[in-house]
């Protein structure tokens, strides 16, 4: 896994007005586009998760989209967000954040235990938060770092 890095003559010049944010992103010609991917055997690039949201749990890269997909492979699951909370231990703990299908219950232990039948150890949520909704942008994306917020 690394950092999917793009150029071509379609790309931007940089940010409106942020000269620090387009020097970040643009290096040689390249952009830097945060987005986490891997490379398959037949040339497929697939996006793993964002550089930004990565964890790190006892030195371990983690990233919280693997954990969002197996929370959302429980029946009972509607749509999961994973972000870092800091651990004196471990240097980061994943958090979860969780809707439940209309009509449906369960709790966060059995939600941990679904976990812990598909991930490592240290990937299960140390914490799980049940919501009725997630904070989301106008096009549906889930803002992490308002999650990040109370923290």
């Amino acid at each position: 896994v690394g950092e999917l890095l793009v150029r071509g003559p379609n790309l931007m010049e940089g940010y409106w007005g942020k000269p620090n944010a387009t020097r970040e992103a643009m290096r040689d010609g390249w952009l830097y586009t945060g987005d986490l991917a891997r490379l398959d055997e037949d040339g497929y690039i697939y996006i793993v998760g964002r550089r930004k949201d990565m964890l790190i749990v006892h030195g371990c890269n983690v990233y919280p989209r693997e954990i969002e997909e197996a929370l959302c492979r429980h029946p009972e699951v509607h749509e999961a967000a994973v972000v870092g909370a800091p651990d004196k231990a471990r240097g980061e703990v994943p958090v979860a954040y969780v809707v439940l299908k209309d009509g449906m219950s369960t709790s966060e232990a059995a939600l941990r235990q679904h976990c812990q039948n598909i991930l490592a150890s240290y990937k299960v949520p140390h914490r799980i938060e049940f919501r009725e909704t997630l904070p989301k942008t106008a096009s549906g994306k889930i803002l992490k770092r308002v999650l990040r917020e109370p923290i």
